[in-house]
C-alpha cells in the first residue's frame, strides 16, 4: 500500500487495488468515523457520483476502505471549486473543509470528486446527527 496522508487525525492509505484505507484516530476518532460513514451512506442513498462510495466498514478498528476518487489537484479554479462545493449541497450535505486539498480529479470520466466528510454538516438533520466541524481558531 502507499501512504498518502499520516496525521494525528488519520491514516491514509491506497491499496494496489486502488481502493482508500483510512483509519481514525486521535480526538473524537470513533465520532468522526462513525460520522464519516453516515455522511457517506447519506450521499449514495441520494445517487452523488462525485465521492468515494463505501466498500466496507469496520467499526472494531475504525477503518473504512472506499472508492478511490482520483488524484488531488494543485490548483482549481477559486469559482470551480465554489461551485464544486455549492453542488454538493444539492445532496444534502455542506463539505466543512472546502480546501483545496479535498478535491480530487478522476480521469476515468474527467470529474472533479469531493474527499474527506468528517467534519461535513448534513442539512437535512436528523436524529444525533451533528456537524463534527472544530471551532475557529481564535
Amino acid at each position: 500500500m502507499h501512504e498518502m496522508k499520516d496525521t494525528r487525525r488519520a491514516l491514509v492509505r491506497i491499496g494496489y487495488d486502488g481502493r482508500v484505507h483510512k483509519t481514525f484516530r486521535g480526538h473524537e476518532a470513533r465520532e468522526r468515523f462513525e460520522h464519516e460513514v453516515r455522511v457517506l451512506r447519506h450521499l449514495e442513498e441520494r445517487g452523488c457520483t462525485f465521492v468515494p462510495q463505501l466498500l466496507e466498514v469496520d467499526s472494531g478498528n475504525l477503518k473504512i476502505v472506499t472508492t478511490n476518487c482520483g488524484r488531488r489537484v494543485d490548483q482549481l479554479n477559486p469559482d470551480r471549486q465554489k461551485a464544486l462545493f455549492a453542488e454538493l449541497e444539492q445532496y444534502g450535505v455542506r463539505h466543512e473543509d472546502r480546501e483545496l486539498r479535498n478535491v480530487t480529479y478522476r480521469t476515468s470520466d474527467g470529474r472533479f470528486c469531493l474527499i474527506d466528510f468528517e467534519f461535513a454538516t448534513l442539512l437535512e438533520g436528523g436524529e444525533g446527527v451533528r456537524s463534527l466541524k472544530p471551532p475557529p481558531a481564535s
